[in-house]
């Protein structure tokens, strides 16, 4: 399957807003994908009814302790995620890191190469686990 690399798409802002002329607010290219990479990764497989299958698995882990296996899991989930839903990049690395100032909250910083330009980015996107009680 070849991939049309003058694509980027253009789509609906979110959250859904209006632009300067009254018209939908639109995000696009490189924002777009962004986007929706951060759409992929904050919904949960089943979550969306005609779509069961898209999302994430992260969401499987909100309840694990934060070691070593649960980062390793969420790198898996999140690379099968992002290669299956975001067709216009290439995932170059995921690290999954504990935030210092809070330990319930992982980093989770995705290097993604965008297909179109050959352009690389990266995005942190915030995952909370729920402590358990000790």
């Amino acid at each position: 399957m070849e991939y049309n690399r003058d694509f980027k798409g253009a789509g609906w802002s979110f959250p859904v807003g209006v632009d300067g002329r009254g018209g939908i607010a639109l995000a696009t290219e490189d924002r777009d994908i962004a986007r929706g990479i951060f759409l992929v990764l904050s919904t949960a497989k089943g979550e969306r009814r005609m779509r069961p299958e898209f999302g994430c698995a992260v969401h499987d882990l909100v309840f694990a302790p934060n070691d070593a296996t649960t980062h390793g899991l969420i790198r898996y989930h999140v690379m099968e995620a992002l290669n299956w839903w975001e067709p216009r990049v290439d995932v170059v690395d995921v690290v999954v890191d504990t935030d210092e100032d809070d330990p319930a909250r992982l980093l989770v910083t995705v290097r993604y190469v965008v297909k179109s330009t050959n352009a690389e980015r990266s995005l942190v996107y915030p995952f909370y686990l729920i402590p358990g009680e000790e």
